[in-house]
């Protein structure tokens, strides 16, 4: 049982510290590796990364207004139109008039979209190298950490 403060520290203290330094390894993963893999893969496409974000942010088949699409993106909704022009003169996606306020202006995916955003799910989807050469031993250890993790993100909202 942890009494008088100094004895908590000492216990948060250590932990802290290798929680710290855990979190720095993993940041660094996603710098060094998951950042290249999709920066390589955006790049193969022939995408921006803007680009390639707003198509993943784009379902087959169903249309999102382009404020949506730049609250997504994280951007002014007037930096979203010159990505979409770029995307819409590539024929990856169409503008249209919302059904109900002509004002709004809608995307689609086009087949030609659909198909590149397909290619760019899976290629993403693929473990780069430095994951994938890992043992299956380590690959399972792996991903139920990462899987523990997830699941207290989850429950604690």
């Amino acid at each position: 049982m942890i009494g008088r403060p100094s004895e908590a520290s000492q216990v948060a203290g250590p932990s802290s510290s290798l929680a710290d330094e855990t979190w720095g390894r993993l940041l660094e993963l996603f710098f060094q590796v998951a950042r290249r893999h999709f920066d390589r893969t955006v790049a193969d496409l022939d995408l921006s990364v803007t680009q390639a974000h707003a198509l993943r942010c784009l379902e087959p088949g169903h249309s999102l207004a382009m404020g949506e699409l730049a609250e997504e993106l994280k951007c002014d909704p007037s930096n979203i139109t010159g990505v979409v022009d770029r995307l819409e003169h590539r024929g990856l996606v169409e503008r249209r008039g919302a059904p109900n306020d002509r004002r709004v202006k809608t995307l689609v995916l086009t087949e030609e979209g659909t198909e590149l955003r397909s290619r760019l799910v899976t290629a993403l989807g693929r473990a780069p190298t430095a994951i994938a050469s890992l043992s299956p031993q380590d690959l399972r250890q792996l991903g139920e950490i990462v899987q523990r993790i997830l699941d207290r993100c989850e429950r604690q909202g």
